[in-house]
């Protein structure tokens, strides 16, 4: 949890620092900077949990490729 929170706060800056230059306005720069990476936050935290469950599938035999006979012939 501590790693998306450090990641929303250095996508706060970025997000803000970026508007800010396009726009030159505190207000929507800080509107965008709330709010966008709050939105992407939310959707790191799910793909985290998404990676989380696809990495901890055991592999089966499906993975292995069907030419893999091939490397291991004497």
């Amino acid at each position: 949890m501590l790693k998306t929170v450090t990641f929303t706060l250095m996508h706060f800056c970025i997000a803000f620092a970026v508007t800010y230059a396009l726009t030159g306005s505190v207000a929507i720069g800080g509107l965008v900077a709330a709010i966008e990476p709050l939105c992407n936050s939310v959707g790191f935290y799910f793909h985290e949990k998404v990676w989380q469950r696809f990495e901890r599938r055991p592999k089966s035999a499906e993975s292995i490729p069907r030419h893999a006979w091939l490397h291991h012939q004497a």
